[in-house]
């Protein structure tokens, strides 16, 4: 069968700082592919739409699957789908990925038709039996799957990660990855899963707070097959246990790979495992990311981080002291004032990280979906990109975007710009003498990017796709069959 696998455009505002490869799709087409199909990969984050219909002409697949990992894509897929049907009327059309697992119903009402079926939870598993399955009434009963009909059971994890090594190959312009400096970019995975459970989080939902380690042996040979200089280690938490980090560094190691790696990781573990991050920073480690989310102790407990503020600032001290690049994340929620945004302001111009702001933000499959008093503002998918305040703030809304960006800007003046070039000014050339210019061209957008006109004239965009409203809870705190995509496995 000819399957075509599409990833959706790019976050309305993820152009200023990364492009990523699509890794969760490049996996499932492995396991597509080694079910014996043949499968194309487009990314539309690179690609235009137009590029799309010509695939569809040229190929004429007989199945098309679009990746939704971010809720802002959801009515992009939705109108694809439908005018995919309009024209060609015979593919089977699905939709998989870790956003459309938590709303599969309402997607699906959406399409009005347009999509054969939702799969929920890891493609890998269940993408192959789809396409079996095909016009058959059996379709609705398997693992994960949803159709207008009726829907299987929980979806079932994948066993081993080592069995479906990514479909690098099937990815066209790979040289437009890039995140930051490092330019370009591949992406890997060593782990899946998180076993925190942070309330604004749909990691450990999506898992049922599970988490699965590949072996070293995999990892390296992954490694291997990378050409780019640079890679994204994509776990949720990076190295939560040490003696597997430090097992694939000894494999990275043993087949003498060079690269520059990026990774996110917790404040706790990074202090935990002070050794084993630099052992990654003589192998390469390059570029940090810690989840901060908060300044002050009580913030930190209503996300149940399950770390202190004192934690947090020593495990800056720690990534400063080994020489990394670090960035951080502050959560802007929607009832900060001026004084407050001016205090936060204050303290990200004292500290050498780079400082990103995103909105505090209810996603269908995080706990604060289901316990967040106040009241949506609005139920536009495309407002749910943590850029856009979608419960009702303290500030006019307006006055809230302006202080945003304002805030925002303090990243703008330390690294972008010309600031950037003081930094990483090497980096950046030899990057452009390789014909590389993500980098490059991304460091002076900030102004038309981040633009507080341009956000709040967003929400008066029409909207042709609402989102439905959380369900009430069953009882005081949400069960596990209301959080979890991926239920854990009985315990006999």
């Amino acid at each position: 069968m000819r399957v075509l696998l599409v990833h959706p455009s790019p976050m309305m505002y993820s152009e200023l700082y990364l492009r990523l490869e699509p890794l969760g799709l490049e996996r499932v087409a492995a396991a597509i592919q080694a079910a014996g199909h043949e499968v194309r990969l487009l990314d539309l984050q690179i690609f235009k739409h137009a590029d799309y219909w010509h695939e569809v002409e040229t190929f004429g697949p007989q199945a098309v699957g679009f990746s939704v990992n971010y809720l802002a894509n959801v009515p992009e897929v939705v109108d694809l789908a439908k005018e995919t049907k309009a024209r060609r009327g015979s593919p089977f059309v699905f939709v998989g990925g870790h956003s459309a697992s938590f709303i599969a119903a309402e997607f699906l009402d959406h399409a009005g038709g347009a999509i054969d079926c939702i799969v929920r939870g890891e493609g890998e598993v269940i993408a192959p039996r789809v396409l079996e399955a095909i016009g058959d009434p059996k379709l609705e009963t398997l693992p994960g799957v949803v159709t207008r009909h009726g829907a299987g059971p929980s979806p079932t994890l994948l066993t081993d990660l080592d069995l479906h090594l990514p479909a690098r190959h099937l990815s066209r312009r790979r040289h437009k990855y890039f995140i930051g400096v490092l330019d370009p970019c591949a992406s890997i995975e060593f782990t899946r899963g998180c076993p925190w459970d942070c309330s604004f989080c749909s990691a450990w939902t999506f898992y049922g707070r599970s988490y699965r380690k590949g072996s070293p042996e995999a990892a390296g040979e992954d490694l291997a097959r990378i050409r780019e200089p640079n890679v994204f280690i994509v776990d949720d938490v990076a190295f939560i246990q040490a003696e597997h980090g430090f097992a694939i560094a000894r494999e990275i190691e043993r087949r003498r790979i060079r690269k520059q790696y990026y990774l996110e990781t917790r404040c706790d573990v990074l202090i935990k495992n002070q050794e084993l991050f630099a052992y990654w920073k003589r192998l390469g480690l390059f570029y940090m990311f810690l989840g901060i989310e908060a300044l002050d102790d009580e913030a930190l407990r209503l996300h149940r981080k399950r770390v202190t503020l004192n934690e947090n600032l020593r495990a800056l001290e720690i990534a400063r002291s080994l020489g990394l690049t670090v960035a951080i994340n502050i959560i802007a929620d929607p009832s900060w004032d001026e004084t407050r945004f001016a205090q936060v302001r204050d303290w990200a111009l004292t500290v050498p990280e780079v400082v990103h702001f995103t909105v505090a933000t209810p996603y269908p499959g995080t706990e604060l979906w289901l316990t967040e008093s106040r009241q949506l503002t609005s139920r536009d998918y495309r407002l749910f990109d943590v850029q856009h305040a979608v419960l009702p703030t303290k500030l006019p809304l307006k006055r809230f975007y302006e202080e945003l960006v304002r805030t925002q800007a303090v990243l703008n003046r330390k690294h972008l710009g010309w600031g950037a070039v003081r930094r990483y000014g090497g980096a950046a050339l030899r990057a452009a003498a390789r014909g590389q210019t993500n980098y490059l061209r991304m460091l002076w957008k900030f102004s038309t990017v981040y633009n507080p006109e341009r956000q709040y004239a967003d929400h008066q965009q029409p909207v042709r796709y609402e989102m439905r409203p959380p369900r009430p809870l069953a009882g005081a705190k949400p069960t596990k069959q209301e959080l979890y995509v991926h239920m854990p496995a009985p315990v006999h």
